[in-house]
């Protein structure tokens, strides 16, 4: 092996790495929404929690994305301990996905059918497609099925790029004495731990090790252990994102360090055994792709099986090793990691946004009362309201416009845009119902009284404000355009 096959390797590896971010990110896009919708379905069963994490996570194709995301609904507080830890769980089996693609590139047969599966045959109108989709069709959806498309290709290449640069290692002796060392289990954890969590990749850290695999020098009894240190080394992306978090959303982080960690001790010990005792023979027989995806699936499996019965016990030790605060623990109603999945940020700042328009129309309303009737105890209330919505537009503008500067669709980009606007009216809203409350106030400490007749032309201008109000508030929460057309001949009425 020369400098030029060691350049291509390191080239291949970049290609590898930015395929699958590419193609990680695309789906992400595409998924966004149903991936909201689903995990705020979610109960505490067992079984629907795992499911979905295996699901969630085989679609995007990154567990890692799947806990960072997990994180962030439990900080939110849209998302319990209990069912987080269903969800990480079956995010590990998800993961497994991506190492069976990859296998495909390890391919080798005469049969014409087995040949149109090797990635060297389909690849290339992949890229092609993605082109197409990319540059000549309109519409974000199409677009992304664009970058899928070029992602998997790039990611692909990149792959069959490592592999064939690396063929030269076989013949190296530091190569082959490599390998020997990994097959000490404790020395294969460790690298594998270390790579997942310098790349923060467990589908990317065995992407490598198949490609290495190639060589015919790595034997399973070594790429075991490295299996078992690329599930432990996957955390480290999850507990570096609830740095600043709340206590669950530690504990939830620590969840999938603790569920990693233990199913490692558990079958590595197994393994040690195993190993020991009658040394099965096909522990130094090569690795093969599909062999290493297999491993990789039935060693995650395995975990799964053991500490499924044990989520349990999972959760109180997470509880044991992060415990309360002195300090009630907050919940952050946007959360900075969404903005990795910019269609789930969206979703939140939407829910966020509505919650607020609430508020406002709430103020308004109670301040109505106050005017017609000035002893009406509803000051606290509505200034409370009031300074809700100053506090929700001032962290929905921000992280708009943090979101708006992430590479967003088209159709993203003007829901941003609209609800940037949105919040400044409700904003305003709010700021009408404590005028209105400080004419109220006025007139109260003056001892002024309204006539009759300007109260009862009070009511009907009240009545017709809540109807507007009301319709305004429908249209906005249900997207109901008829509810919007309405409101237009009432305010005509008002002037």
């Amino acid at each position: 092996m020369d400098i030029f096959d060691l350049l291509t390797m390191v080239g291949g590896l970049s290609l590898f790495l930015f395929g699958m971010n590419l193609m990680g990110q695309a789906l992400e896009r595409r998924a966004g929404g149903k991936l909201r919708s689903l995990l705020g379905r979610l109960t505490t069963n067992r079984a629907v929690g795992l499911l979905t994490g295996l699901g969630i996570t085989a679609v995007i194709q990154s567990s890692s994305a799947t806990t960072v995301m997990v994180v962030g609904f439990v900080n939110s507080g849209l998302m319990t301990l209990r069912q987080a830890v269903n969800v990480i769980m079956g995010a590990n089996i998800g993961t497994t996905v991506t190492a069976w693609i990859l296998s495909l590139a390890g391919i080798d047969s005469g049969n014409l059918f087995i040949k149109l599966l090797k990635p060297s045959s389909f690849t290339p109108v992949l890229a092609s497609a993605g082109i197409i989709f990319y540059m000549f069709l309109k519409g974000d959806r199409k677009k992304d099925t664009g970058m899928i498309l070029l992602g998997f290709a790039t990611l692909m290449s990149g792959m069959e790029t490592m592999a064939d640069s690396v063929s030269g290692l076989s013949g190296i002796p530091g190569f082959q004495n490599l390998f020997i060392l990994f097959k000490n289990p404790v020395a294969g954890v460790l690298a594998g731990t270390f790579l997942t969590a310098v790349i923060q990749s467990s589908s990317a850290s065995v992407g490598i090790l198949q490609a290495l695999a190639v060589t015919g020098q790595v034997s399973y009894g070594a790429a075991i252990p490295i299996i078992m240190g690329q599930n432990i080394g996957t955390c480290v992306t999850a507990l570096l994102s609830s740095v600043g978090t709340n206590q669950n959303a530690k504990r939830a982080a620590l969840v999938h360090l603790s569920f990693n960690l233990i199913g490692t001790i558990v079958w590595l010990t197994v393994f040690c055994l195993a190993d020991v005792s009658f040394h099965p023979v096909f522990l130094d027989e090569p690795a093969s792709l599909p062999g290493i995806a297999a491993a990789h699936s039935v060693f995650n499996f395995l975990c799964t099986i053991l500490m499924l019965p044990l989520s349990g016990f999972l959760e109180k030790l997470v509880v044991r090793l992060v415990p309360d605060g002195k300090e009630p623990d907050t919940q952050s109603e946007l959360d900075d990691r969404f903005l990795n999945t910019p269609s789930v940020a969206l979703e939140r700042c939407r829910e966020v946004a509505e919650d607020m328009a609430k508020t406002a129309v709430g103020a308004l309303k109670e301040s109505m009362i106050v005017l017609r009737d000035p002893s009406a105890s509803l000051a606290s209330s509505i200034r409370k309201k009031e300074d809700k919505t100053d506090h929700y537009e001032d962290i929905l503008g921000t992280y708009l416009v943090k979101l708006s500067a992430r590479q967003i669709g088209e159709s993203d980009s003007l829901e941003a845009a609209k609800l940037l606007k949105l919040i400044g009216d409700f904003e305003r809203i709010a700021d009408h119902a404590v005028n209105l409350l400080e004419s109220a106030e006025e007139l109260r400490e003056k001892d002024l009284r309204i006539t009759a007749a300007a109260v009862s032309e009070l009511e009907v201008l009240s009545r017709a404000v809540d109807e507007i109000l009301d319709l305004s508030l429908t249209a906005f929460l249900q997207d109901d355009v008829e509810s919007a057309f309405m409101v237009e001949p009432l305010e005509q009425v008002i002037d």
